[in-house]
């Protein structure tokens, strides 16, 4: 059965950093796109970013140059380390893998960013 499970999700002051992190369990290959996505409390459920198995990237205008996404295939996980936070950041952040194994969404990980 595919797992992701996301994690480093938590309570930050505005201008703080945070490193999330989505593990897959279950599979036997890399998935070939691995993003972040995000619900916030104003708006429907958004990329944040994602990354191929190539390594090329794409990231939502509005976190870009805050936000770097990155993985390691070896260990199945995909990484947001997420500088400069605003309050504006606040949501549910959920990790999504889609491959041969299908397309799998973790249970997310919330964000806080207090100003």
């Amino acid at each position: 059965q595919v797992q992701l499970v996301e994690s480093g999700g938590g309570l930050v002051q505005a201008g703080g950093s945070l490193r999330l992190s989505c593990a897959a369990s279950g599979i036997k290959s890399s998935f070939t796109v691995m993003s972040w996505y995000r619900q916030t409390p104003v708006n429907e459920r958004e990329l944040v970013a994602h990354m191929s198995n190539d390594g090329d990237t794409t990231y939502a205008d509005s976190v870009k140059g805050r936000f770097t996404i990155s993985r390691d295939n070896a260990k199945n996980t995909v990484y947001l380390q997420m500088n400069s936070l605003k309050p504006d950041d606040t949501g549910v952040y959920y990790c999504r893998g889609i491959g041969l194994q299908g397309d799998h969404w973790g249970k997310g990980t919330p964000v806080t960013v207090s100003s």
